[in-house]
């Protein structure tokens, strides 16, 4: 049973479910400091810019794909009754979230060891 695409895809969907409303929360706070001052805005906005955070920028970057893609594969099984395709589906899903993070990824990596 924990090996089935299906519980595998439950497992993704709610790890990257809960990464989304962690980086909601992270994101409230950072843009809630506006109200608080130039310097703690500041002061937090550099907090959120280091090597550590940009790595976590690419585990957000697969959280919103896997998230996404994986939400238009239910809709596409529920919606046009492709029951008989879901571990297709999962592994094409999977497969093109892998790919569009390493791409996301590199980009990332990129822009933080050139200094942006």
């Amino acid at each position: 049973m924990y090996t089935s695409t299906g519980f595998i895809s439950w497992l993704l969907r709610r790890i990257s479910g809960v990464a989304l409303v962690l980086y909601l929360f992270t994101h409230l706070w950072v843009i809630g400091a506006a109200n608080s001052g130039t310097q703690v805005f500041n002061a937090r906005l550099d907090a959120v810019q280091t090597p550590i955070f940009k790595l976590f920028e690419i585990a957000l970057l697969a959280a919103v794909v896997y998230h996404a893609l994986d939400g238009i594969r239910l809709l596409l099984i529920h919606y046009f009754d492709l029951t008989e395709y879901r571990k297709t589906l999962f592994w094409a899903v999977f497969i093109a979230s892998a790919i569009l993070t390493l791409a996301g990824g590199i980009a990332i990596l990129a822009i933080m060891l050139n200094g942006g």
